[in-house]
């Protein structure tokens, strides 16, 4: 069963722009390495901040991605214009698309 990561945190509208190149590229640099990431989707909420949720093919292969999260540059660069980030993880149960 697949599962998720879901982080909610706020962004600079001024840094918005940077924000999604950057999160773009960690995106593409974790597939790279872990391609169990099978979808990611970003929601802007009406209070302003944003939930990104990561589907993951299994915990497994999310706990893997998570454990190398050092090792890609990308993911300091990114979280670094975010500010009072939280996350969770998740079982889909369903999901009906």
């Amino acid at each position: 069963m697949s599962v998720v990561r879901t982080h909610t945190y706020s962004v600079a509208p001024a840094d918005l722009e940077e924000f999604l190149a950057r999160r773009a590229s960690l995106i593409g640099t974790i597939r790279d390495s872990h391609p169990g990431l099978t979808r990611t989707l970003l929601i802007k909420l009406e209070d302003g901040t944003y939930s990104d949720t990561w589907y993951w093919a299994s915990g497994a292969q999310m706990g893997a991605a998570l454990a190398a999260i050092p090792t890609f540059p990308e993911a300091p660069l990114t979280m670094a214009l975010t500010k009072d980030a939280t996350a969770q993880n998740g079982t889909v149960i369903d999901d009906n698309h």
